[in-house]
């Protein structure tokens, strides 16, 4: 394999790279707080919140993310009436679906989380004279987040990989370029350099949500 025919190819795919580290990025810092108000939303003693939280989440984790993409990009607009002030640039579309279905995911592990918080820790919080929103705050947010912590890496490293769905949209990503790549010179080796790229920006997310948990003492 030619190295520098994989110098060459590898400039416009690191590019591409940066578009997907950045949809990553604007996901992952939006769809976790996002996620973890549903779950507070789901919870909640009003029950048409709940109710419509609930529903939220169904829809959103029943549908394929790339339907979800597809609607996004190109239903909306179509839509009598409004669709001519719902046209979104490719990209920003695309970050919208990608907050709006993984806030969902990160509902559900945020809720598991909760669900595993002994409630004689809530009960101890209550006889020290904390109140409701400090025994949430100071006492069972921060040993949700621990215990969802691995669930989050997971879907963290789940979340790198989809960006890859950026391409059905019409977004020139890491997989757009190899995929150029390949029909252009009717070579595998894009395809490999991609995937080697893909396994880099896993190892360091990998190794980052490692150092967490050790630091929250998970080993």
């Amino acid at each position: 394999m030619d190295l520098d025919y994989l110098i060459r190819i590898g400039k416009p795919m690191l590019e591409g790279a940066q578009t997907t580290i950045l949809l990553f990025l604007i996901a992952i810092v939006l769809s976790i707080p996002l996620g973890f108000l549903c779950t507070l939303a789901v919870k909640s003693r009003v029950k048409p919140l709940s109710w419509l939280a609930g529903a939220y989440i169904y829809v959103m984790r029943g549908t394929p993310l790339l339907l979800q993409l597809l609607f996004i990009c190109f239903g909306l607009p179509m839509l009598p009436v409004v669709g001519e002030y719902l046209v979104m640039d490719r990209f920003a579309a695309a970050c919208l679906g990608f907050v709006l279905n993984y806030a969902a995911y990160f509902a559900e592990i945020f809720r598991g989380g909760l669900l595993a918080v002994d409630r004689g820790q809530q009960e101890a919080a209550q006889v020290l004279g904390l109140s409701r929103w400090k025994s949430m705050t100071l006492v069972i947010i921060p040993q949700m987040f621990r215990v969802a912590l691995p669930a989050v890496a997971n879907e963290s490293v789940t979340l790198v990989k989809d960006t890859a769905l950026l391409y059905a949209v019409a977004v020139p990503e890491l997989l757009h370029f190899a995929q150029t790549a390949v029909n252009r010179d009717s070579s595998i080796a894009p395809l490999f350099l991609a995937g080697v790229i893909y396994l880099l920006m896993t190892a360091v997310l990998t190794l980052l949500f490692k150092w967490l948990e050790r630091r929250f003492k998970f080993e």
